[in-house]
């Protein structure tokens, strides 16, 4: 049986992107990205926040660190990962991460604009003012 891992998703940066490299000099990212769920529960509006945390590497790491901080709205391509490992009392710990393979900016501020990673050419990014939550109907 065939199988897929795609992860799209588009929401704000937490945090400034810090780029740290390996032994290999390979960069590496840890990206915190904020995404916002509005839906309407009887007459009123509510909103959900999902923190998730993502990785990149190589260029697509360096680029985003150079063009992206704290946040700034971003759409990001990719998979996930599990990651396990022993806390310091013995017990196995696991995170999901998703792995970013390519992104794009969403605003065209500090030189944003285009695409990021992989790169592919990006259509166009939405302007400053552009669609937000509340312009879409429910």
């Amino acid at each position: 049986m065939a199988s897929l891992n795609r992860v799209l998703l588009m929401g704000n940066l937490t945090r400034d992107i810090e780029v740290k490299y390996t032994a290999n000099n390979t960069a590496v990212a840890n990206i915190g990205l904020a995404v916002n769920r509005r839906y309407r529960s009887g007459d009123e509006y509510r909103e959900e926040t999902t923190f998730v945390d993502c990785e990149a590497w190589g260029r697509t790491a360096e680029t985003m660190g150079k063009y992206l901080s704290k946040g700034r709205p971003v759409f990001i391509e990719g998979r996930l990962k599990l990651d396990e490992w022993q806390d310091k009392d013995g017990n196995r710990r696991t995170k999901l991460v998703t792995v970013v393979e390519n992104f794009q900016f969403i605003d065209s501020r500090q030189g944003g604009g285009g695409s990021g990673g992989g790169g592919q050419q990006a259509p166009a990014a939405a302007p400053s003012g552009g669609v937000t939550n509340d312009d879409i109907p429910f």
